[in-house]
């Protein structure tokens, strides 16, 4: 396995099609969850049902709880209950609620893990959710249908917030250009497509030839993490797996970006009594106590050659793991909680790119 190289993305950041619906990292995933004795597994991110498809499939009468919070996915995952005869239990909700669920299920704890972190190609395929710029449609990308859609938010937010967002959310080096020039776009009208807000991003973001990522790539990024607070959520959902899991229990995390990735390796690495770094602005904070994961796996899991060939959307896949220790459950992590945020420099009106 080897690292991706610099540029490559997921099909949609290259403008291409998204492929079909395929688990990632599928065979990794399994062997870090540990599937030699039988339990309860859940499976925090559903989508169309491959890993939990996978955990039904194994050869012990596995049970799983799996949890969505896009009503399409509980909608499509109906069949696969049926199927399971009893197995499977397909829940609405937020991952970052799974304790809650578990106990609200009559469950004291799970075995395993299982987190897909990120937006699935099934809603990258629906115009009318909004996720895409390749087909238009409304400029909505709400997981939930509900609540502040990303056209709310372009429409209106402050520059500022929009240039914060654009920055620490979609990494986009030119976030404030692009902030001015959606506040400039709004005052001839609003913005309510996704070809209507990716095409003002091309004229304001160079594309880079050398990646074939989309100039709007990181823009789409950045509204939809805020959207749907979904670096907010993973790390609830990181301290809701810890609450959850039995003594020996795992957790696997795949992740698709680097800000995903950084939450999940400085989590495993604070829990398992490493020191923890917020950002480089930020001191590390002293090695926690008690120490409530074992490291699974020496570093992350990257998909194959073979893989990234035939499965597009795993080409920056990274997958981490660990064991619940028996150790009594620890505070929340402030330093983890901070990268989920915008830095506090940014409210107090500090200086922006």
């Amino acid at each position: 396995m080897r690292r991706p190289a610099k540029g490559q993305g997921s099909a949609e950041g290259r403008g291409g099609p998204a492929a079909p619906h395929v688990p990632v990292l599928l065979g990794p995933v399994l062997e870090a969850l540990d599937l030699t004795r039988a339990g309860l597994s859940v499976d925090g991110t559903f989508g169309a049902g491959g890993y939990t498809r996978a955990l039904l499939a194994a050869q012990l009468q596995e049970r799983v709880v799996a949890i969505d919070r896009d009503p399409n996915a509980i909608t499509g995952g109906q069949g696969l209950v049926a199927e399971a005869g009893g197995r499977l239990r397909l829940v609405p909700g937020r991952f970052g609620d799974l304790d809650a669920i578990l106990r609200d299920l009559g469950e004291v704890g799970a075995d395993r893990v299982v987190l897909d972190i990120g937006v699935s190609s099934m809603q990258l395929d629906q115009a009318d959710r909004g996720f895409s710029f390749r087909q238009d449609g409304p400029l909505d990308m709400r997981m939930e249908r509900a609540g502040e859609s990303a056209a709310d938010l372009v429409n209106g937010a402050e520059e500022a917030d929009l240039a914060d967002i654009l920055f620490h959310y979609g990494e986009e080096r030119r976030a404030r250009a692009v902030a001015r020039a959606i506040i400039e776009r709004r005052r001839r009208g609003p913005i309510e497509t996704t070809a209507d807000l990716a095409d003002l991003v091309a004229g304001v973001v160079r594309a880079d030839p050398a990646s074939g990522i989309h100039p709007a790539t990181r823009t789409f990024q950045g509204l939809r993490i805020a959207v749907n607070d979904e670096l907010g959520e993973l790390v609830r959902a990181l301290h809701a797996a810890e609450r959850a899991l039995r003594p020996g229990g795992r957790l696997a995390v795949v992740t698709f970006h680097s800000l995903e990735d950084r939450i999940v390796k400085q989590f495993f690495s604070a829990r398992s009594g490493r020191a923890v770094q917020a950002s480089r602005h930020v001191p590390s904070v002293e090695r926690p106590v008690p120490k409530s994961f074992e490291p699974v796996i020496k570093g992350p899991i990257l998909p194959s050659e073979a893989e990234m060939a035939a499965n597009p959307r795993a080409r920056s896949a990274k997958l981490r793991a660990g064991e619940r220790t028996d150790a009594p459950v620890p505070e929340p992590l402030a330093a983890i909680e901070m990268l989920a945020s915008l830095p506090a420099s940014a409210t107090r009106g500090g200086p922006r790119r």
